[in-house]
């Protein structure tokens, strides 16, 4: 079994206190970051109106925003609760791909563990889902340290990713879990299909940010010739010509329009989305990422 934040079981504990004090600053950023989850007032407050989605009760429609809009729009409202925060985290093939010895899933760990740190920090209870082509692991959540811990061990271990990608059905896991509206972190490369609608779901009665996590291979290839790849999901294997300068283009520009996408779906969603690769410093663009929340902006990373 491998030990992908620790190096070792017995490290763990080590490692852990390190991105605990990583995660003091970020604990603090987090409060101040415009969600919607954090610190309400007392009892139900109206929180505004947003476009009507399917399954959404008809008795909260207001009907003076949808004679005036054209379509129907609903009212939203935030009750006092106990901020949860929920990690949904993937770990299919495709996340233990990268370069200059670090793959993806080393950061979204460290993500994770950073952000249930934080969560622990402000005394939230802190839950998660773990996937890949089956849902491995999944709490509701609970507060403390032990619990925290818990998710930690589950990051670090891994005995080997299975093929294909749950991320739709860990959604909706997600969904059917959280009792409360929650901050719910999505930390993936979004590299697989059929996870919009259930992130949809998700995004009515939550505050959802979309983490992408990326490599530098993502949208720069090296220059190494016709040089062979393959699918880490599909097994397809295929010779591209790394050293076009045109192909290379086009390997840019169909990331930069992935990335567009992405951004776009959750701006409508009213999610949030950044996106870090395995090159940059998770805290600074954790960091970076609330404070643009807390500004309004919706263009969240750099990639």
């Amino acid at each position: 079994m491998e030990h992908l934040l620790s190096g070792s079981k017995d490290s763990l504990f080590q490692k852990a206190t390190y991105l605990r004090i990583a995660a003091r600053k970020l604990a603090d950023s987090m409060k101040s970051g415009g969600f919607r989850s954090i610190y309400r007032g007392q009892g139900i407050e109206f929180a505004g109106v947003r476009e009507y989605l399917r399954g959404d009760d008809v008795r909260s429609i207001d009907w003076n925003v949808t004679a005036r809009m054209g379509k129907p729009f609903v009212k939203m409202f935030d009750e006092e609760h106990e901020l949860e925060i929920f990690l949904i985290v993937d770990r299919s093939a495709s996340m233990f791909t990268g370069s200059k010895g670090k793959v993806k899933y080393e950061t979204a760990a460290e993500v994770s563990a950073l952000l249930a740190l934080a969560g622990e920090i402000n005394e939230c209870p802190v839950g998660a889902v773990f996937f890949d082509g089956k849902i491995h692991f999944s709490c509701v959540p609970e507060a403390g340290r032990e619990r925290t811990m818990h998710i930690l061990s589950k990051l670090d271990e891994f005995n080997g990713a299975v093929k294909g990608s749950v991320l739709g059905n860990a959604i909706t896991g997600a969904v059917k879990m959280l009792n409360h509206h929650s901050l719910v972190f999505v930390i993936s490369d979004f590299r697989n299909s059929g996870w919009e609608e259930p992130f949809k779901l998700l995004c009515q009665k939550n505050d959802v940010a979309a983490i992408r996590i990326a490599d530098s291979t993502d949208w720069e290839l090296p220059d190494a010739g016709a040089f062979g790849f393959s699918d880490n999901e599909t097994n397809v294997r295929m010779v591209l010509p790394t050293s076009s300068q045109d192909f290379k283009s086009a390997w840019r520009d169909a990331y930069r329009r992935r990335t567009a996408r992405l951004e776009d779906f959750c701006a409508r969603r009213g999610a949030g989305f950044v996106s870090i690769s395995t090159e940059e410093d998770a805290v600074r663009m954790l960091l970076n990422f609330f404070a643009s929340r807390n500004s309004g902006s919706y263009r969240w990373g750099g990639k």
